[in-house]
């Protein structure tokens, strides 16, 4: 199952029951898979075209109706093409729409730097009380898809399309706004986000097992708000934080993080994320080298960042 797959799924099942729910697309519907949708409920299912601004208007409207719309496009466009018209219509009017942004960062693969959104979050943090999502999986996004929606207020969801990968097992228990842990370990703390990385952070820390040192790997699929107590908790017990996004390390998880335990718990941090580049055209492989993301890239700088300090 896909990650568009379990989104479409979700929406309808949820929908049966809310006839309160309905989505508006980009001229995306093939490509988000929100065409099954639009077949069981075509009165609540509306394609706006290349028109992503003016499809934020209309899902605040939608919403200042008593509906609660999602709408969704690509993330380069969620996040800088609507911006104005998501924080004033949507947010300081305190809406409740849900934004999706798909393929983030180097998950854009062949679609280039145009359409390869490094600053997405930084963007949307910027937002009061937005709350910011982003599974690293099928089955987790589920569950966090349904509790955002049940959420009152505006959400911004970023997911790629076309992914396929399992982290979490069926039936999980995964709650919007905390942490998950996905794996346990007293010398350092991964924390990850989002498709790519979550899964490259549970690698890397199997490779940095093979050298005797134990990292912890948490999930932190909600960016905002960030769970500081969770955080703190491994901050205490590793006193070493290392934060892996598919993203600029200015302004995403990384930033919020050295925010967060600047103020409360300092502690050495190091983020490994995109650093002051813009994206390009390339095969996720190739992407994830070039960027420095893979999990043997982040194992190597963990070394030698431990080296350096003299750990």
């Amino acid at each position: 199952m896909t990650m568009r797959d379990i989104f479409t799924q979700t929406l309808i099942r949820l929908a049966e029951k809310d006839e309160r729910i309905c989505i508006l697309d980009a001229d995306l519907m093939v490509g988000h898979g929100t065409k099954p949708f639009k077949e069981v409920h075509p009165e609540r299912s509306f394609n706006v075209g290349v028109a992503e601004a003016n499809m934020i208007g209309i899902a605040a409207g939608l919403s200042a109706g008593g509906k609660i719309p999602i709408a969704g496009t690509f993330g380069c466009f969620a996040a800088r093409r609507t911006f104005d018209q998501f924080f004033i219509s949507a947010n300081y009017a305190r809406q409740n729409v849900k934004l999706v942004g798909s393929d983030p960062g180097v998950i854009a693969e062949y679609n280039g730097g145009t359409h390869m959104p490094f600053e997405d979050v930084a963007l949307m943090r910027s937002i009061p009380d937005l709350v910011i999502i982003s599974p690293c999986d099928p089955t987790s996004l589920g569950p966090l898809l349904e509790q955002a929606i049940l959420h009152q207020g505006c959400v911004y969801i970023r997911i790629p399309r076309k992914a396929e990968q399992k982290i979490y097992d069926d039936g999980c228990e995964v709650t919007l706004g905390r942490g998950s842990v996905l794996r346990e370990g007293h010398d350092l703390t991964i924390a990850a986000t989002g498709f790519v990385m979550v899964s490259e952070a549970l690698k890397a820390a199997e490779l940095l097992s093979k050298k005797g040192i134990e990292a912890a790997v948490i999930d932190f699929h909600t960016i905002k708000p960030l769970d500081y107590d969770l955080l703190l908790k491994y901050a205490k017990k590793t006193g070493f934080i290392v934060t892996a996004e598919n993203h600029q390390i200015t302004g995403g998880l990384g930033s919020a993080i050295t925010e967060c335990l600047s103020e409360i718990y300092p502690v050495p941090v190091l983020r490994i994320g995109i650093k002051e580049r813009f994206g390009q055209v390339g095969t996720l492989e190739f992407l994830m080298k070039e960027y420095e993301l893979t999990a043997q890239q982040m194992t190597d700088r963990i070394v030698d960042y431990m080296k350096k300090r003299g750990e």
